[in-house]
């Protein structure tokens, strides 16, 4: 189906199709849905948004509901669920297109789900994929500037996340069975004897953004915060949910949620607000709290998310998904909770039209803040893979690295992976970045190169 719509639209000229893109993607999301029956109407959907942690709530959301008996499907940057199986994202892309969405959710619905949890992400709603989908609960998990070549603006970009939320209300209300099956009433009477999955949402009130996210209507809405005393208004309907006393340490983290003492195997003190966003869903859907804690503390981490790669080496080896400054910056500040001797950085950045200002800043970061820096090829699509390089290494050289010294730029992936591990000593830390476990490097021509990160280096360290 999208080949077939990929040649649609390059019949019609470029001009013609920028003018009639809000129609195409709508009309094709109204017929995704269509094709596919609706299929969100007949579980309770969750959906996950913003700029930081999504991938990582949207994960914990699902694993959290599993623990907990529900059968519960996924999709994420990271991984796929549909009930039955769970696999690696192979396609590319955070949110999947309109017809593969509403088909993973049918399948969902075929294998017996009572939960969807989709990773919702701002190019999807600008593509309308999120219009026929039948969301329950919606989770603002913080935001800052990303996509803003491709939005045009901060604002453009907050407003595309915001559209998620004015869409809640003309979401359909569901009625659910003492199994949280989703049950369709057929009469008014029948209404009574079932239970009304209201309309929620979770938010990090202690994102300045937050409050445009309140702005919106919703049954009960939860405001999850580190601080005494909001920032923001609470309104009626509105509960908060209170966590803090972060200890970090090599074995995870500890904190108070709640006056809950909660222990979780993930890395980072951001992580603790992941748990605690996931946690307010369950919270929301009245399940039993000690339960909830139970479900978060037994995972041990996410795919592709500060994912340790150990095969008996004596220094470590750190693959993440970070590609961003910001998010590299809270990388570092998990790291320096290790020991380590030295850190080696294996980083790039992304070519097709990202935000092209980002690179030399992460070369900065690198250059700033690892040993040594080695970078290297990533998504160019269709830019210059060494125009990238050269811009990202810039960046390391303005913070005094030196090429070929502690600054080496090598187009071939495997090879600065090789380069990365052939530095490394006892007690070192080898970082990769930019791809976590992506499965795919985007080159010209919209071609894909099968790759894995976290396989490349696993394979490096059995030859050494």
């Amino acid at each position: 189906m999208n080949k077939i719509l990929n040649k649609i639209k390059n019949l019609i000229p470029k001009k013609l199709f920028k003018f009639l893109q809000p129609i195409y993607h709508y009309s094709f999301s109204f017929l995704a849905s269509v094709v596919y029956a609706r299929p969100s109407d007949e579980l309770i959907i969750i959906g996950v948004t913003g700029t930081v942690g999504k991938t990582t709530v949207t994960y914990l959301i699902a694993k959290m509901l599993e623990e907990n008996g529900f059968k519960t499907g996924y999709t994420s940057t990271a991984m796929f669920n549909d009930g039955d199986k769970e696999w690696l994202n192979d396609k590319k892309m955070t949110m999947l297109g309109r017809f593969m969405t509403q088909k993973m959710i049918r399948q969902m619905v075929r294998n017996g789900c009572q939960y969807a949890v989709v990773e919702t992400s701002s190019e999807g709603i600008r593509q309308f994929r999120h219009k026929f989908i039948n969301y329950d609960i919606l989770v603002f998990t913080g935001l800052y500037p990303e996509h803003i070549e491709s939005h045009g603006s901060f604002e453009n970009y907050r407003a595309a996340k915001e559209a998620l939320f004015a869409h809640l209300k003309n979401c359909k209300t569901k009625y659910i069975d003492e199994d949280s099956k989703v049950v369709v009433p057929d009469s008014e009477l029948k209404k009574t004897e079932l239970n009304r999955v209201k309309k929620s949402t979770v938010i990090n009130a202690d994102d300045e953004n937050a409050s445009y996210f309140m702005k919106y209507c919703c049954e009960q809405r939860l405001l999850i915060s580190r601080k005494e005393k909001l920032d923001i208004k609470i309104k009626e309907n509105d509960r908060s949910f209170k966590y803090g006393d972060i200890k970090s340490s090599q074995a995870g983290i500890n904190f108070i949620a709640d006056g809950k003492e909660i222990d979780l195997k993930l890395l980072g003190e951001f992580n603790a607000t992941n748990a605690v966003m996931a946690l307010g869903v369950g919270i929301l859907r009245d399940l039993d709290f000690s339960k909830l804690i139970k479900g978060v503390s037994r995972i041990a981490g996410v795919p592709g998310r500060l994912e340790r790669i150990d095969e008996g080496q004596n220094f470590s080896v750190i693959v993440d998904y970070a590609f961003e400054p910001k998010a590299v910056s809270k990388l570092y500040e998990t790291i320096n909770l290790i020991s380590y001797e030295k850190i080696i950085h294996v980083l790039g950045s992304t070519g097709g039209g990202r935000d092209v200002a980002r690179r030399p800043k992460l070369g900065e970061l690198a250059g700033k803040m690892a040993d040594y820096v080695i970078v290297t090829n990533e998504d160019p699509y269709d830019d210059d893979p060494n125009l990238i390089i050269d811009q990202v290494a810039l960046g390391a050289e303005n913070k005094g690295k030196k090429i070929d010294k502690n600054l080496f730029k090598i187009l071939d992936r495997k090879e600065a992976l090789e380069k990365a591990c052939s530095l490394a000593e006892e007690g070192d830390i080898v970082l990769v970045t930019g791809k976590g476990s992506e499965q795919a490097i985007c080159v010209a021509n919209g071609k894909m190169i099968p790759w894995d990160d976290r396989e490349e280096v696993r394979k490096i360290l059995h030859n050494i």
